[in-house]
């Protein structure tokens, strides 16, 4: 007699859930860190097991069945069941978690190096990262909280973060002989780094919207290096190897530390932002209001660092600006002295002026002869002496 509520392999039905929310194979094999191949074998594994095709494959398709969307809905709601389960059962052990998921780039420059402030203040509270691209389903893999990556005026959730782009780089590229880095214009003789438009970046994190705002759309760089992680970005830059675009507050402790510097001290207010998103079945649990309350703290800061840090890249660079030339006037000619004396010739008895320093008729108008004209001026009538 054939056991119609036997189970199927768990692993297969875990992998079919991804599959069928993804409806991609390959989604679910980089999610399961397997092969797209592998996660093949499973399904066709399972649906020999069920007597039934789940899936409807199609060239470059794939859609769900009626059994395959029967399944799907048993396997999530399962599912949830035990991360329910397995989550409170921690919390009885005093093994209190707290699952986070957002972009690779907050993760590694601006959440990661504030984590320890929440440990701190939190012992028994373990957070658990999930640092993808992808924006995970909250309830179907048990995320407690989202920090999401997008336009700021109909991105759901919470503002955390607003966003401000400019090119950075390092303080070795910033002063290299012989490639100035003053004005928008100067780029075209430095390599820019950008990230990969088709790994979720936003508008501003390319080059081409700031150019066109500094009113140099059609600049041509000396060559450019494209990665698809932000933080392979900065690092780059780090390394002097270009010239990045900055994403503040995301660069802000690089900047203050003075591993980074803002060369052209032009800003652009970026359309993007980053919201937190709580899971509506967390919410009400006291490590993630904790976690979401630290989360807020610490964008506070951030706003104020980043003014802080803004007014300390403009010192440094007023610092390091060469100094103005000095203005000096010509020497003017020396005037002759002007101090007059007066006295009286010994021989007529006559007033006589006579300028101080210099004798005054000349020695030659004494004998008659006319005296050499002074440069610029006409010969002066002398009277010779009676």
């Amino acid at each position: 007699m054939q056991n119609n509520a036997r189970l199927p392999s768990l692993e297969a039905l875990a992998t079919f859930e991804i599959a069928a929310r993804h409806l991609s194979f390959t989604r679910a094999a980089d999610e399961r860190f397997v092969t797209q191949s592998a996660v093949s074998r499973q399904i066709r594994a399972l649906e020999d097991d069920l007597g039934v095709p789940l899936f409807l494959r199609g060239h470059r398709t794939l859609a769900l069945t009626d059994e395959g969307l029967m399944l799907q809905t048993a396997c999530q709601q399962g599912l949830q069941r035990i991360r329910d389960g397995v989550a409170r059962i921690r919390a009885q052990a005093g093994r209190r978690q707290v699952v986070v998921t957002t972009t690779p780039g907050l993760a590694s420059l601006w959440l990661i190096p504030r984590l320890s402030g929440f440990t701190r203040r939190h012992p028994g509270v373990d957070v658990r990262l999930d640092a993808v691209f992808a924006r995970r389903d909250l309830d179907a893999d048990g995320i407690d909280i989202a920090i999401r990556y997008g336009d700021a005026r109909i991105s759901p959730g919470k503002k955390l973060l607003d966003e401000e782009v400019m090119p950075v780089c390092s303080p070795a590229c910033a002063s290299t002989p012989g490639r100035p880095l003053h004005e928008p214009r100067d780029l075209a003789r430095h390599t820019l780094i950008r990230l990969d438009e088709r790994q979720g970046s936003g508008p501003l994190q390319d080059w081409q919207p700031w150019l066109v705002a500094m009113g140099v759309p059609e600049l041509e760089p000396a060559a450019m290096l494209t990665f698809s992680n932000y933080d392979d970005v900065i690092r780059a830059a780090l390394h002097g190897q270009g010239v990045a675009m900055g994403r503040r507050p995301l660069v802000d402790s690089l900047l203050a530390e003075g591993l980074l510097v803002m060369p052209l001290q032009a800003e652009l207010a970026s359309s993007r932002a980053f919201f937190v998103i709580v899971a509506p079945a967390s919410a009400g649990r006291p490590e993630v209001q904790a976690f979401e309350q630290w989360l807020s703290s610490g964008a506070s800061g951030a706003l104020t660092a980043m003014h802080r840090c803004t007014d300390a890249q403009q010192t440094r660079s007023a610092a390091t600006a060469p100094p103005a030339a000095t203005q000096r006037r010509p020497p003017s000619r020396p005037r002759p002295p002007t101090t007059r004396r007066r006295g009286r010739s010994p021989t007529t008895g006559r007033a006589r002026r006579v300028r101080c320093g210099s004798a005054w008729p000349p020695p030659a108008a004494r004998t008659g002869n006319p005296p050499p004209a002074r440069p610029g001026r006409s010969p002066a009538r002398i009277r010779s002496p009676r």
